[in-house]
């Protein structure tokens, strides 16, 4: 559904490729004003409620969302579903319509992408994907935010995202494909994203002009302006931690692979991190890590987004033109 109070077309964030290029380039835009003073947004969403649902434990999206909420003048009420699983005590569109009759706009970290879809679909005030199984967006959008930041310009960007296809892979997919540039999707065959998924992003990436190439070739970094990994192991995929390490260990982040890709590459993990498995530790904690600056960024971008979707009447004045190529 469309909200009247968003300068989105969707009004609710489930995935990245909800969003159109020029969308995304609005929210670059206002999260740079923000980052650089907060002050002229004092009080932009008080009386405005955020209410977070997190089925999994957090560090980064949860004070984020909470501190970013509250510096943009807000209240926030947590609700921890870790041991109570959402839609355990009533159905799920229950509890959406109970929800939107108090908050006016919800923050969902689930196991379930289909669970997150059924909510927003039940929803009358906005839903954003804070990580599912299938989608982690606000994440994608801080990481491609990170890059921009540092002088690389969307359209010419070359991401190489190596180890596990995942949530975050997927979404850094879907951000590549709508803006333009090329990513690298380097993977056993068996962990790569799903097929379905990736057809929907071949055809975004047609209208944009970005390339997405999957191969398990580690050569294929050379060039690459980032290098991307992530733990091997999933919240939730415990079981098969042995077979997904036995496979992935030929993947591991290394100063030899960086120096593969160029001296200038720089390297990104969402976070948290398992020093001396899917990277090394001289690597994560080198010149050439911008980890940190990719967990400072969720903030920036999730406000950037709330603001987007909650005050339409800020829009006109915070549309800069950062250099992002305007697809539609």
């Amino acid at each position: 559904m469309t909200s009247p109070a968003s300068m989105l077309l969707t009004s609710d964030l489930l995935q990245v490729i909800d969003l159109s290029a020029t969308e995304i380039t609005q929210l670059f835009g206002i999260a740079s004003r923000l980052k650089t003073d907060y002050r002229p947004f004092a009080g932009s969403l008080a009386q405005r409620s955020l209410v977070m649902l997190f089925e999994k434990p957090s560090l980064r999206t949860r004070v984020s969302f909470e501190l970013g909420f509250q510096k943009l003048g807000g209240g926030v009420v947590f609700l921890d579903h870790q041991s109570s699983p959402i839609g355990g005590r009533e159905t799920v569109e229950d509890y959406a319509h109970n929800l939107s009759r108090w908050a006016d706009v919800i923050a969902i970290r689930c196991r379930s992408h289909e669970l997150l879809a059924r909510f927003a679909a039940a929803s009358s005030v906005p839903v954003i994907n804070a990580l599912s199984d299938l989608h982690h967006p606000c994440q994608a959008l801080a990481d491609i935010f990170t890059l921009v930041e540092s002088g690389i310009r969307p359209e010419e960007l070359h991401l190489a995202w190596v180890g596990d296809g995942n949530n975050v892979c997927l979404s850094l997919i879907e951000a590549v494909a709508t803006l333009g540039g090329r990513m690298t999707v380097i993977t056993p065959t068996a962990c790569r994203p799903a097929a379905d998924a990736l057809r929907i992003a071949d055809a975004r990436a047609f209208r944009s002009g970005a390339r997405i190439v999957c191969t398990d070739d580690l050569a294929a970094v050379a060039g690459a302006d980032a290098i991307y990994t992530d733990v091997w192991v999933s919240m939730g995929e415990e079981s098969r931690a042995a077979e997904k390490t036995a496979m992935l260990t030929p993947y591991r982040v290394d100063a030899a692979l960086m120096r593969r890709a160029g001296a200038k590459t720089r390297f990104m993990h969402c976070l948290p991190a398992k020093r001396g498995e899917e990277v090394a530790a001289e690597v994560i904690d080198s010149p050439a890590s911008i980890v940190f600056d990719q967990a400072e960024n969720r903030m920036h971008i999730q406000n950037a987004l709330m603001l987007a979707l909650l005050r339409s009447d800020l829009a006109p004045q915070d549309r800069p033109a950062p250099s992002v190529a305007a697809h539609p």
